[in-house]
Formats: structure tokens, C-alpha cells, sequence
């Protein structure tokens, strides 16, 4: 059985598991990574969406006979980038979970989407999203969030970008640049 990385973790499967047995069953009764949901069971609903390899997948398809030796799969409770932080704090702020069931999910697809693309339209967030359903139907509060979220990380790449300027001695006087212009725009 394959070796491969959960969460930055090793993890051996044990030859007893069947080949067939998916992603989804091995995190949640295995590994006991419970925040990954079931929904559909067929990859229509996006509760159970992880990252393989940085991308985002539905992992209540994937068998285990697919998963290659030393993929990094990355669950809700190993989303640790920045663009994950930025997410799960936009969420919160605008306040989005209503029953919280799809969340995982809709956070993996969200963070994987700003990770790409930190300045994200409408049509890129609606390609992103596309198959992660809400119940609720809180996909108003979904996509403020995603655009709160990469205007956070579009904010913290040109204050990040000017302390090293600063740090190196570098002028620091002001000038509009490309960020400046989509910070103001997406913060406004």
C-alpha cells in the first residue's frame, strides 16, 4: 500500500485496507481527520474536498488504489498557508457558516483558489466554487469572503514588499503600483 503524507505526516496504510477503500473513509475512520465530510459520495457536493499536491480534490472519489506514494494531501485541520489563514479569518469575520456542514469544503476550494490568484472576479470565484453546494445557500457571505480574503493577502504582499524595501535601505516613498491599485479596489 502506499506510503504518502496527510497534514505534513507520514502515513503508512496498512496492506488491509482495500484498494478500493476512498480518501475520504481513510482520513475520517482511519486517521480520525474528521472535519473532511461526507455529502454525496459522489464528488457532486464539494463537502469533502481536500488538497492533493496543493490541488484541490474531492476525495470521496479517490480511491486508494489512486493515491501515488509520497502525495501530500492536506486536509481543513492541516490548512495552515496563507492563503488558508486569510480564508478561515474572513469566514469568521463575515461571519459565513450557517449550519457549517459544507465549510470545509467551501474553505479547501477557497484557499486553493487564493493561493493561484489573490485578486479573484466574480467568474473566477464562480469557476472555483462551481460543485461545492451550500444548503444554506450562504454563497453571498461565500464570495465576500473570498474577496476579503485576497484583498487581506493582496494588502500583506505590499506591506510586506515595503518593509523589505525598507529593510534593504531601499527608498520608501510612496508610488502606485499594481497591488496598490487592486488593494484600494478590493478593500473598497
Amino acid at each position: 500500500m502506499p506510503t504518502f503524507f496527510v497534514n505534513q505526516a507520514r502515513v503508512d496504510i496498512a496492506a488491509s485496507v482495500p484498494a478500493d477503500t476512498p480518501l475520504l473513509w481513510i482520513l475520517r475512520d482511519n486517521l480520525n481527520l474528521t472535519g473532511t465530510k461526507y455529502g454525496c459520495g459522489i464528488a457532486q457536493c464539494g463537502a469533502c474536498t481536500v488538497h492533493i499536491d496543493g490541488k484541490p480534490t474531492r476525495s470521496c472519489v479517490v480511491p486508494l488504489s489512486a493515491i501515488k506514494t509520497g502525495v501530500e494531501v492536506t486536509t481543513i485541520e492541516g490548512l495552515r498557508t496563507g492563503a488558508g489563514r486569510a480564508v478561515q479569518a474572513a469566514w469568521e469575520k463575515l461571519d459565513v457558516p450557517q449550519c457549517g456542514y459544507c465549510q470545509s469544503g467551501q474553505v479547501m476550494s477557497a484557499a486553493a483558489l487564493l493561493a493561484r490568484q489573490k485578486s479573484p472576479t466574480d467568474a473566477d470565484i464562480d469557476a472555483a466554487m462551481v460543485g461545492n453546494v451550500c444548503r444554506c445557500a450562504t454563497y453571498v457571505r461565500i464570495r465576500a469572503a473570498i474577496k476579503e480574503a485576497g484583498g487581506a493577502l493582496v494588502k500583506a504582499d505590499g506591506s510586506a514588499g515595503r518593509e523589505l524595501q525598507h529593510a534593504r535601505g531601499d527608498s520608501v516613498m510612496p508610488s502606485m503600483s499594481v497591488t496598490d491599485n487592486v488593494s484600494r479596489i478590493t478593500s473598497a
